[in-house]
């Protein structure tokens, strides 16, 4: 019997994006890659990076949005598969984003052909991979429940204080 072949481990990080209305009605970004697969933004890290960091870059590269705000890490998916006959079994850190205003642009040269803001359940029904759909779904709660506590908003700039008189 040969033996059994090793998996190669693969790291990568991405991000799941929402966005508020102003009605607070959250909406989510996936993408469509060239294979028209709906997904998350991700891709491997850089030398030196952590899965925040490449979270960060990644999600920008592919949707554009240069206005991301990190509220934290969602959960690490791994999954197996075969690719130029090596076998593969890939973990991937996710995190969750705000973009507050910012329209995303595709990034065609990536192969990424499509970015569409969606409710959760639009997204969850339109996402080709079940995996995304677990990571998603979590990513919904920790929304929800920053929308329903009010955090994660961008405050006012702060009034500057009048100068009391005789004090410099």
């Amino acid at each position: 019997m040969p033996p059994k072949r090793r998996a190669e481990r693969e790291v990568s990080a991405g991000g799941i994006v929402f966005r508020r209305g102003a009605d607070q009605v959250v909406r989510f970004l996936i993408i469509r890659d060239s294979y028209d697969h709906w997904g998350l933004p991700k891709g491997h890290l850089e030398a030196g990076e952590t899965p925040a960091e490449a979270a960060i870059r990644e999600t920008n590269e592919e949707t554009g949005l240069t206005d991301l705000v990190l509220h934290g890490p969602i959960r690490i998916i791994d999954w197996h598969f075969r690719f130029r006959g090596r076998y593969i079994h890939k973990f991937c850190h996710f995190f969750l984003f705000e973009s507050a205003h910012a329209e995303p642009v595709p990034q065609v040269a990536e192969g990424i052909t499509a970015c569409r803001w969606c409710s959760l359940e639009e997204a969850l029904h339109d996402l080709s991979y079940d995996n995304a759909r677990s990571v998603l779904k979590r990513a919904g709660d920790m929304a929800r429940t920053l929308v329903a506590v009010g955090a994660g908003r961008p405050h006012a700039a702060p009034r500057p204080v009048p100068a009391r008189p005789g004090v410099t």
